[in-house]
């Protein structure tokens, strides 16, 4: 009884180690992230693409409300998974924090320093007691002096950079299918059509236009793109991932 009463207060106190070195809440975090929808980042030398499943739980949602896909800066883009509140507040975060490096050094953010400011802000609710960590992890991906850049932010607060990754639900399989066939020497269209191809490999290799976001950061011009969901069709058609029938699963209420 009394070693079952320990185990409780290591995974109540944010701020209390267990006596294998563990944080159960940073841990308890990062399996709220696996319950979001996926969403998956590819760095090319001509930009970066960021691909997001959106399902949703019912058809009389408006799909338009479901963002995983945001704007941080004319040359940076996060998408996310896991909490959709906790997500919002890192996003709004970042978009200050890139107006204020604006204002004072008149000078667009370096991603690499967004990145570590956004996981600053995480770490300090891993060291707090009455608080809790996020329950997101975010995908940043930007153009610095001419190069991609691509991050991910973890609910410790460690960043990590990458070539391509996936965070939220069936991370593992994607990634693995990112490994089997990522290339150094990608274009920006080959980046898309690798980013969707893992989407599709964990969804019976069909997607709907609807059900899922693309955006890109191109190199040449550093801007950021939405895709509209005409070019997204599109894109599907072409790449051979177009659903011929519009069977979306029921989301999970974690995803954003």
């Amino acid at each position: 009884m009394q070693g079952q009463n320990q185990q409780q207060a290591y995974d109540r106190g944010i701020t209390i180690f267990s006596p294998d070195g563990r944080l159960y809440q940073v841990e308890y975090a990062r399996e709220a992230v696996k319950r979001g929808t996926a969403s998956i980042g590819v760095r090319t030398p001509e930009g970066v693409v960021l691909v997001v499943d959106k399902r949703i739980r019912s058809p009389l949602m408006e799909r338009d409300s479901v963002e995983k896909i945001h704007k941080a800066d004319d040359h940076i883009g996060i998408a996310s998974a896991g909490h959709v509140a906790d997500a919002r507040q890192l996003i709004d975060f970042a978009r200050r924090r890139a107006q204020v490096n604006e204002l004072r050094y008149g000078e667009p953010i370096g991603v690499e320093t967004l990145t570590k400011e956004v996981t600053d802000y995480i770490q300090q609710y891993t060291q707090v007691g009455g608080a809790r960590p996020f329950g997101v992890a975010l995908i940043i991906a930007g153009i610095a002096d001419g190069e991609p850049k691509l991050y991910e932010t973890d609910p410790s607060g460690t960043p990590y950079e990458w070539k391509a990754l996936a965070v939220g639900a069936d991370r593992g399989d994607i990634r693995e299918y990112l490994e089997e066939n990522y290339e150094e020497d990608l274009d920006l269209d080959g980046g898309i059509r690798l980013a969707l191809e893992s989407l599709a490999s964990v969804n019976d290799d069909e997607l709907s236009p609807e059900g899922i976001g693309v955006a890109t950061i191109d190199a040449e011009t550093e801007q950021f793109e939405e895709l509209a969901e005409a070019q997204r069709e599109s894109y599907l058609d072409e790449f051979g991932l177009l659903a011929t029938e519009d069977d979306e699963d029921d989301a999970d209420d974690t995803d954003e």
